[in-house]
């Protein structure tokens, strides 16, 4: 089982390679590796409940962990609390961490 590190930084609904970047994300993880999927800048904006992303759905189905980051959201004025359930606001600190894990990392 490997080990990976996505980071979504573009917005879904405005970037057809973000849908592509979210299956990657599913496909991993249903093939059994363990998948951190990290939003960042506009990649946050799904995150919010009530914004229909079906792809987040999506990936937490196939048991893809899921964390936006925290200041992208302040950014967009995007309070941790009205995230959708299976995302977790969370720092920098987590990417740094699962970098020292030396995890497989791609950034779209």
């Amino acid at each position: 089982m490997a080990k990976y590190l996505l980071i979504e930084s573009q917005d879904p609904f405005e970037s057809s390679g973000a849908s592509q970047f979210y299956r990657l994300a599913a496909d991993l993880a249903k093939s059994r590796h363990q998948v951190t999927f990290f939003l960042v800048q506009n990649g946050v904006l799904p995150a919010r409940a009530g914004a229909e992303a079906g792809v987040l759905d999506e990936l937490h189905a196939a048991g893809v962990e899921i964390l936006a980051d925290d200041f992208s959201l302040r950014e967009r004025g995007i309070v941790a609390e009205r995230l959708a359930a299976p995302i977790a606001a969370s720092s920098l600190d987590a990417i740094i961490t699962r970098l020292a894990e030396g995890r497989t990392t791609l950034w779209h």
